[in-house]
C-alpha cells in the first residue's frame, strides 16, 4: 500500500509498505478516507519527540472497516468509524486510577506503532469510533484533535456565563472557540497576530477578535471586560511568548488551561508572573484526550457536537492533497512558504 514513512530529521519518504494484517482477535483494519496533520506530527517530523525509525506517520483519520479480528463486536465490515490513536498501558499508578491521559507509557500510533498516513490503518476494538451518518470523514478525522481541547475544557471549572479568551487560532484554537460556546461562555474572545485567522475564528463563532501584534492582548482584554479579565483563558498557540502573556488575560481567582506546547525555554517577565500569585490563578495543564472509561466522555461529547453542527471543521481545513504531496506539504509547512490551517491527506486517492 501507499504510506508516508519518517525516516528522520525532516525525512519523510512516499513509498510503498506492506499492507497491515488481522493478527489480533480484536483486531480492526480499516481503509483510510481521511488523514490530518497534526501540530505534534510537525514537531516529531523536526525530531522534536519520539518516534520509531521508518515508522508509517500520521495519527488524525477516519476510514472505512474492511476486516475485523474474530472477537470484535462493537463493529463490522462496512461501518464508518475513526480511530482513538492513544495506548496507554493499563498497568502505571496513573492507569490503575483511571487517569489514562497521565499513564505513564502513553503513545500515539504513527510513533511505535503503525499510522494512518497509509492507504490502510490497523487498532484494537476499543480504540475504534462509530460514525453517525451525518459526520463525513472530513469531520471524523478531526474527532482525535477536537478531543484534546474537550479535554482541557472538562479541566475546568468553568460555568455557564462565562467569558473566556482563546490565546492562538490555529486548528486547537478554532476547535477550543467552539467548546467554549459548547461549555456555555457567553462571550468568547479571540487572540491572534494574524488577521486570515482572526477572520476565520470570527466565522466559527468568536465574538471578538483580538490582534495582539497591535496593542497587547491583556490591554485589549481589560477594555472589553470593564477592567476584570476573562474567566477562563486558553492557551493554544503553543508559543514561548503567549505561555508568558496568557497569565494577564484572567481575572482574579481566574483559571488559565495549557493545551499548547512551546518547544522552547520559556522566560516569564515579573509582570506576567506576579498575575499568577497576586490574582490567585489556577494553572491547568491537559494532555492528550482520553479519560476512563477508555477512550473517554470527551470523544463521545465529540461525535455528539459534531453531529448537530456545533463544531463545525470545515472552515478549519486548509488543504485537501494526495498522500503522495505529503513530503512537499510537510516541507512547506516547516518553511513557512504558505499558510496552513489543518492540511487532510486522501491516501485512496494517490
Amino acid at each position: 500500500m501507499r504510506s508516508l514513512k519518517l525516516y528522520g530529521k525532516q525525512d519523510i519518504r512516499y513509498e510503498e509498505t506492506i499492507k497491515p494484517v488481522i493478527e489480533k482477535a480484536d483486531d480492526v483494519l480499516i481503509k483510510v478516507k481521511a488523514a490530518g496533520i497534526c501540530g505534534s506530527d510537525i514537531s516529531r517530523f523536526n525530531k522534536l519527540g519520539p518516534y520509531l525509525e521508518g515508522t508509517t506517520f500520521g495519527h488524525e483519520f477516519a476510514g472505512e472497516v474492511v476486516k475485523v479480528g474474530k472477537d470484535v463486536e462493537t463493529v463490522k465490515v462496512g461501518d464508518r468509524v475513526a480511530g482513538c490513536p492513544a495506548f496507554y498501558c493499563g498497568k502505571c499508578t496513573s492507569c490503575q486510577k483511571g487517569e489514562l491521559a497521565r499513564c505513564e507509557n502513553l503513545h500515539v500510533m504513527g510513533a511505535y506503532h503503525s499510522g494512518a498516513f497509509a492507504e490502510y490503518a490497523i487498532l484494537p476494538e476499543e480504540n475504534i469510533i462509530n460514525l453517525p451518518e451525518n459526520v463525513d470523514y472530513d469531520t471524523a478525522a478531526m474527532i482525535e484533535p477536537s478531543a484534546v481541547v474537550a479535554h482541557g475544557f472538562y479541566r475546568t471549572s468553568m460555568k455557564p456565563g462565562a467569558e473566556v479568551a482563546v490565546m492562538g487560532c490555529g486548528n486547537i484554537g478554532l476547535l477550543a472557540i467552539q467548546w467554549a460556546k459548547i461549555f456555555g461562555a457567553k462571550k468568547v474572545y479571540a487572540i491572534d497576530i494574524d488577521d486570515s485567522k482572526l477572520e476565520t475564528a470570527k466565522e466559527i463563532g468568536a465574538d471578538e477578535i483580538i490582534n495582539s501584534s497591535k496593542e497587547p492582548a491583556h490591554v485589549q482584554i481589560l477594555e472589553h471586560t470593564n477592567g476584570l479579565g476573562v474567566d477562563v483563558a486558553i492557551e493554544s498557540a503553543g508559543a514561548p511568548i503567549t505561555s508568558a502573556q496568557v497569565f494577564a488575560l484572567p481575572k482574579k481567582g481566574g483559571e488559565v488551561v495549557f493545551l499548547g506546547i512551546p518547544y522552547a525555554d520559556i522566560n516569564i517577565e515579573r509582570f506576567y508572573f506576579e498575575k499568577i500569585v497576586r490574582n490567585e490563578l489556577t494553572i491547568l495543564g491537559s494532555w492528550n484526550g482520553i479519560s476512563a472509561p477508555f477512550p473517554g466522555k470527551e470523544w463521545d461529547a465529540t461525535v455528539h457536537y459534531m453531529s448537530t453542527g456545533q463544531i463545525n471543521v470545515e472552515p478549519i481545513i486548509s488543504h485537501r492533497v494526495f498522500l503522495s504531496q505529503g513530503p512537499k506539504i510537510f516541507d512547506d509547512i516547516i518553511n513557512r512558504r504558505e499558510t496552513f490551517g489543518k492540511v487532510m491527506f486522501y491516501p485512496e486517492l494517490g
